[in-house]
C-alpha cells in the first residue's frame, strides 16, 4: 500500500503544482469577464444610456439562474457524481456561451431602446448573458476547490487554494485597470471592446482545462488501486446527503461568513471605480488602478496566510481578524471628510489584507467539516448561498444611489453623467461586516466544541 502511494502522480511537486497552474489561469480568464465592467459604470451610462440602477440590475443579475433555479447545487451533486473532468469542461464551456451573449447584447444596435419584459432590452439580454456566464463560473470555482482538495489534501492545501485565489485575483485586477483603457482605445469610446477581449480570454482558458484534464486521467490511473479501495471503505454520494450537510452546524456558519464577507467586497468592487471617482476625486481612466490595489494585494498575501494555515493552524483566528479589518475599512470609507486619494489607496490596501485573510483560511476549512465525498454538494451550496449576497446587495446599492446619493449632474468625455455620494452605500457594506464578524466567533465557538480542527495545521506530518 506504501508503494502504491509513493506512485501517485499527486506526490510529484512538479506534477501537483503544474495542475493548480492550469485550473487556476481558467479561474483567472473567468474572473477577468465577471470584473470586466465593474470600471465602465460611467461609460455605460454616458455611451449606452444604462442609469445606476440598471446597472445595479446588470450585476444583481450573476445569481439569477444559481439562485433561482438552483444551477449551482445542481452543479454540486454532478460534480460528486460524475467528477472534475467533465463538470469542469461543461462549467467552462458556459462560461464562454454567457460570455459571448453579453457581448453580443453591449455591441448589438438592435436591442437599443427595446423594452423587454419591462426592462431595457440590452440590460435584460446583456443580464442574460452575464447569469449563464455565472453559472459557469461558479460551477467552475467549486470544481476547481475539488481539484485542489484532490491533490493537495495532507499536503499544502491552504497554500494552494491562496494561490489559485491569487491568480483569480489577477483577472480582477486586469480587469479594474484595463476595462476602460481597452473601451477607449481607439479614440472612439466602445465598452464592447472590453467584454471582447474577456471572451477572447475565456476560449483560451477553455483550451486550457483541456490540458489538465489529460493530467487528471494520468492522476487517476496512478492511484487506481486505491480508488477501489476507497470505494470499498464508503458509498458513493447520495442524494440524501445534502441533508447530512445541512445538519451541520459548522457548514452553516462557514456558508454565512462567506455570503457576508463576500458581499461586502465583490459588490463593493462593482462600484470601487465610480466611488473613487465620485468621492474621491480620481480621473475616470485612471480610477480603476486604486481598485486594483486590492487583487493585487490578494496576489502576494493570500498564498502567505495559506501557508500560515498550513504550517502553524489558527484558522478561525484568521477568519475573525479578516472581519475586524473589514469594518475597519468600509467604516472608514463612509466618513464624508475623508477624500484624499491617499487615504483611499491605504484603505483599499487594508481591504486587500482582509480579503486576502478571510478566504485562505475559509475554503481549506470546508474539509475539516465536511467528508470529501460530499465536498462539491457542499461547496455549491456555500456557493449558492454566497450568490443570493453577489445577487441582491449590487441591486440594493445600485436602488440606494439611485434613490438617495444624487448630488447633481457633470460632463465626462463630453458624456453627462450623475454625481453620487457613497455615504450610505459604505454604511451598508460596513454592517454587513460587523455581521461577518459575529458569525466568525460563531465558527470559532463551534470548532472549540465539535473539535473540527480549525486552528490545527492542515499539513500531516
Amino acid at each position: 500500500m506504501v508503494e502504491k502511494v509513493r506512485q501517485s502522480l499527486r506526490d510529484s511537486a512538479a506534477a501537483r503544482w503544474t495542475a493548480l497552474f492550469i485550473v487556476s489561469f481558467t479561474m483567472m480568464c473567468g474572473y477577468f469577464l465577471t470584473d470586466i465592467m465593474a470600471p465602465l459604470a460611467g461609460l455605460l451610462e454616458g455611451q449606452l444610456g444604462w442609469s445606476r440602477a440598471e446597472y445595479g440590475t446588470f450585476t444583481s443579475s450573476y445569481g439569477w439562474f444559481n439562485v433561482f433555479l438552483l444551477m449551482l447545487i445542481f452543479g454540486g451533486i454532478i460534480l460528486d457524481k460524475l467528477g472534475v473532468r467533465l463538470t469542469g469542461m461543461g462549467a467552462a464551456a458556459v462560461m464562454v456561451i454567457g460570455a459571448a451573449i453579453k457581448y453580443w447584447a453591449i455591441s448589438s444596435d438592435s436591442l437599443r431602446g427595446t423594452t423587454l419584459l419591462g426592462l431595457d432590452g440590452q440590460v435584460l439580454m446583456a443580464s442574460i448573458g452575464f447569469a449563464t456566464f455565472a453559472v459557469g463560473v461558479e460551477v467552475a470555482g467549486i470544481t476547481v476547490s475539488k481539484i485542489i482538495v484532490k491533490w493537495f489534501k495532507g499536503k499544502e492545501l491552504a497554500t494552494a487554494m491562496g494561490m489559485e485565489m491569487a491568480m483569480a485575483r489577477i483577472g480582477t485586477a486586469l480587469a479594474l485597470g484595463f476595462s476602460v483603457p481597452i473601451a477607449k482605445a481607439t479614440g472612439i469610446v466602445d465598452v464592447s471592446r472590453s467584454v471582447l477581449v474577456a471572451l477572447i480570454g475565456l476560449c483560451i482558458g477553455l483550451i486550457a482545462f483541456f490540458i489538465y484534464v489529460a493530467m487528471d486521467k494520468k492522476l487517476d490511473a496512478s492511484e487506481a488501486a486505491d480508488v477501489v479501495e476507497e470505494k470499498n471503505l464508503e458509498d458513493e454520494f447520495k442524494i440524501a446527503d445534502i441533508g447530512k450537510i445541512l445538519s451541520n452546524r459548522g457548514w452553516w456558519y462557514i456558508a454565512i461568513l462567506c455570503v457576508l464577507f463576500y458581499s461586502a467586497v465583490f459588490p463593493f468592487l462593482k462600484y470601487a471605480t465610480d466611488l473613487m471617482v465620485n468621492k474621491f476625486g480620481v480621473e475616470e481612466d485612471l480610477a480603476g488602478l486604486i481598485p486594483m490595489l486590492l487583487p493585487f494585494g490578494n496576489i502576494l498575501l493570500t498564498p502567505l496566510f495559506g501557508g500560515i494555515y498550513d504550517r502553524k493552524g489558527k484558522g478561525a483566528t484568521i477568519m475573525i481578524i479578516g472581519s475586524v479589518l473589514l469594518i475597519i475599512v468600509h467604516a472608514l470609507f463612509s466618513i464624508p471628510g475623508l477624500n484624499s486619494w491617499i487615504f483611499a489607496m491605504v484603505l483599499v490596501v487594508m481591504l486587500g489584507i482582509a480579503f486576502s485573510l478571510v478566504p485562505s483560511a475559509m475554503w481549506p476549512s470546508v474539509p475539516k467539516i465536511v467528508p470529501e465525498k460530499r465536498l462539491g454538494t457542499a461547496y455549491s451550496l456555500i456557493f449558492w448561498v454566497q450568490n443570493w449576497g453577489l445577487m441582491g446587495v449590487p441591486l440594493l446599492i445600485g436602488w440606494v444611489l439611485q434613490k438617495y446619493c444624487i448630488t447633481g449632474q457633470t460632463v465626462r468625455d463630453g458624456l453627462t453623467v450623475n454625481t453620487y455620494d457613497y455615504t450610505l452605500p459604505m454604511m451598508i457594506f460596513t454592517g454587513f461586516g460587523v455581521l461577518a464578524l459575529i458569525v466568525a466567533f460563531l465558527l470559532k465557538a463551534e470548532d472549540k466544541k465539535k473539535g473540527y480542527g480549525l486552528e490545527l495545521p492542515n499539513i500531516q506530518k
